[in-house]
């Protein structure tokens, strides 16, 4: 197909590399930066625009690869062309496309991209919304010719999902972070964790996460929660947290199911 990509971050780099390894052709990429639009043209072979009245008609799909609050206005600048449109957002309804124009859908991919970091595509799930069947069928296929995982998931699964990956990925990694620096804070290295962090995620990929629970709250070691809390007195945002997970692993470990 041609396609045409709006936006050049860390998702748009990533699907224009893999639509190109597909054989598809990137007609253009367009980012309100020359510099950015260029860069990511120039690795498939696309026009670089920075203006979305330079946009060609000459393309069978706008891939609108950008912050979620101004997908609307892109998509209303693009619908004059009469071409599908598609958004990669994980929190945004279709909606926000239909009122604009009927020809679009979703192609929303379920992992943390980074420009820097290569990502085995085939492996990402990709969700698919269409606005008919004609479209949601045509953006399967598309999806199909890029990833091995592909979905059909609705506007508010999709929502749901979204959740769910913050809970999943971003939330962790946060945790790591706190990890980190009180490592750090006593002049120990990160390093020590990672072989910890890595089993963790290995375990739920062949088990549910209730199943492989571990730690003191779920043993319930008062001794040992009431050391740790006390070890966080000057720090009582992390106290709240190391709290608020621990008595909810706890009720769920009680009730003998977790939250899913």
């Amino acid at each position: 197909m041609r396609i045409s990509i709006i936006g050049s971050g860390n998702v748009a780099t990533h699907l224009a590399a893999a639509f190109k390894n597909a054989g598809h052709r990137i007609v253009q990429v367009y980012s309100a930066n020359m510099q950015n639009a260029a860069l990511l043209a120039y690795h498939v072979g696309a026009e670089a625009i920075d203006d979305l009245s330079h946009v060609s008609p000459e393309t069978d799909i706008f891939i609108i690869s950008v912050k979620d609050d101004v997908i609307g206005s892109i998509a209303e600048t693009l619908a004059k062309h009469k071409r599908l449109i598609a958004h990669t957002s994980g929190a945004t309804d279709l909606r926000t496309l239909l009122n604009f124009t009927s020809k679009s859908g979703v192609f929303y991919p379920l992992q943390t991209l980074s420009k820097n970091k290569e990502v085995d595509f085939l492996t990402v799930p990709l969700c698919i919304e269409g606005a008919d069947e004609s479209i949601t069928t045509l953006l399967i296929d598309l999806a199909r010719t890029v990833s091995n995982n592909v979905y059909r998931v609705s506007s508010t699964q999709r929502k749901i999902l979204h959740l769910a990956a913050v809970f999943a990925c971003n939330f962790p990694n946060y945790l790591y972070n706190i990890a980190q620096q009180l490592l750090a804070e006593n002049e120990m290295d990160f390093e020590m964790l990672r072989p910890l962090i890595l089993e963790t995620a290995q375990k739920v990929q062949t088990h549910l996460p209730a199943e492989v629970q571990t730690g003191p709250a779920i043993r319930n070691d008062e001794n040992t929660m009431a050391a740790h809390l006390q070890m966080l007195d000057t720090k009582p945002d992390l106290k709240t947290i190391y709290e608020l997970l621990s008595q909810d692993i706890i009720k769920n470990n009680n009730t003998g199911h977790g939250h899913g």
